[in-house]
């Protein structure tokens, strides 16, 4: 059921995929072809900010040894948070709680302004969309998906990970599995870059089909 701020004259993409599957190349393939994003984890950047508002409730939640310089008011320290939330799911589903509303908000705010001009397609680009419950704001759901063993490589090579921190990081996510179940379309993105395009410019064809 799409919310009822959000109604017709634009096409919605639930985007999603585990960490290092390629979601954010895909982003920008879609941004090329026209569509409007909306980065759920910007958008947790903002309310997580010292003037966001779920600023205070975290730290109050998980104390001033995540805040830079152990100082209210300072940044939230990321990879203190993380070390506490990925290590230990209760505490990620409790950062959740708190965060998950406010970014919600946020989206909501955004579809409808999408709506006021006319954008003919949209995407909320979310790593935990199925979880928080937004494809019942969109009209499809994409998953972007990679063999594991591809994930890993990319954390390790990419990102400056060891491998126990990236798959710490990666056994925290729900399964691709369970993402692939719900998916109306999946960009299987283990191959080359012209093989991810060709995938992501035949599913927006079918937008423009469907329309």
């Amino acid at each position: 059921m799409i919310h009822p701020l959000i109604r017709a004259c634009m096409y919605r993409i639930g985007l999603t995929g585990n960490i290092a599957c390629g979601k954010s190349t895909v982003v920008a393939m879609l941004q090329e072809l026209g569509a409007a994003v909306c980065d759920a984890d910007a958008v947790v950047h903002q309310v997580q900010a010292p003037d966001g508002s779920a600023y205070l409730p975290i730290v109050e939640a998980f104390g001033l040894e995540i805040v830079h310089n152990q100082t209210l008011g300072q940044p939230i320290n990321r990879q203190a948070l993380g070390q506490i939330v990925f290590a230990d799911q209760a505490q990620l589903r409790r950062l959740e709680a708190l965060v998950h509303p406010a970014v919600r908000q946020h989206i909501l705010a955004w579809l409808e302004t999408q709506q006021q001009l006319r954008t003919k397609v949209v995407v909320i680009d979310a790593i935990k969309l199925i979880e928080s419950g937004y494809p019942a704001m969109c009209d499809a759901v994409w998953v972007v998906s990679a063999d594991p063993a591809i994930q890993l490589a990319r954390l390790i090579e990419h990102r400056g990970m060891s491998e126990a921190e990236a798959l710490l990081r990666i056994n925290a996510q729900n399964s691709q599995a369970d993402k692939i179940a719900v998916a109306d379309v999946v960009i299987d993105n283990s191959g080359s870059l012209a093989d991810a395009r060709r995938q992501v410019e035949q599913a927006f064809l079918a937008i423009q089909r469907h329309d």
